[in-house]
C-alpha cells in the first residue's frame, strides 16, 4: 500500500529508514529491552498496537487497532483544554523475521514537522533493541517558543518509549 504524502507536513518522507535530512534536529535512541523470540513478538506488538505510546502516557485515537500503512492516528497528552493532540500518519510498517516496528510522519496541526521509527531488532545473540530514530523541527508558536524544552521533552518521552519496550 502507498501512502498519500498529500497531507503529511515534510517532504523527506521515509528519510527515517536512511539518511536523516538536514536543517532537523536528529535523534538516534537505542536500548536492550530483554532477549528471545517472546521479547521480540511482545516489544514488537506493543509497537504495533500503539501500546508503547500508551505506556508512555498517551492517549491514542487510531483509525485502525494495529498500525497499517497509510492510517492515521491521533496521539494526546494533557488534560482538557490544556492538552495536545499530534495527527500522525503511518508511512511505514516494519515485520520481518528480526524487525519489527512502524514510522509515522506529521499531519497540519502537529507542534512538530517530520517524522518518528520506533522498531525492535531481535539480534543474532539473542538481544532484542528497542530503537528509535527520528527527524523534527517546530511546527506551532508554542513549540517554537519552547525552543530548547522541546528538546528535553522529546528525549523524555523517548526514554519513556523504550521503557514500555522493555520486556521483564
Amino acid at each position: 500500500m502507498t501512502v498519500d504524502r498529500s497531507a503529511l507536513t515534510y517532504p523527506e518522507v521515509g528519510a527515517t529508514s536512511g539518511a536523516l535530512p538536514p536543517g532537523y534536529h536528529h535523534l538516534r535512541r537505542s536500548r536492550v529491552v530483554g532477549s528471545g523470540a517472546e521479547c521480540f513478538a511482545s516489544a514488537g506488538q506493543r509497537i504495533l498496537d500503539w501500546e508503547m505510546h500508551r505506556r508512555a502516557g498517551f492517549g491514542v485515537d487510531a483509525a485502525t487497532p494495529a498500525a497499517t500503512v497509510g492510517a492515521d492516528v491521533g496521539l494526546r497528552v494533557g488534560v482538557g483544554p490544556l492538552g495536545i493532540t499530534a495527527r500522525c500518519r503511518v508511512i511505514e510498517v516494519i515485520d520481518t523475521p528480526r524487525e519489527r516496528g512502524l514510522a509515522y510522519g506529521t499531519l497540519p496541526g502537529h507542534p512538530e514537522i517530520g517524522e518518528e521509527r520506533f522498531w525492535v531488532e531481535w539480534l543474532a545473540d539473542d538481544t532484542v533493541v528497542g530503537h528509535i530514530v527520528a527527524f523534527s523541527r517546530p511546527g506551532r508558536w508554542f513549540t517554537r517558543l519552547g525552543g530548547p524544552f522541546g528538546r528535553l521533552a522529546q528525549s523524555r518521552i523517548t526514554e519513556r518509549y523504550l521503557d514500555a519496550l522493555m520486556c521483564r
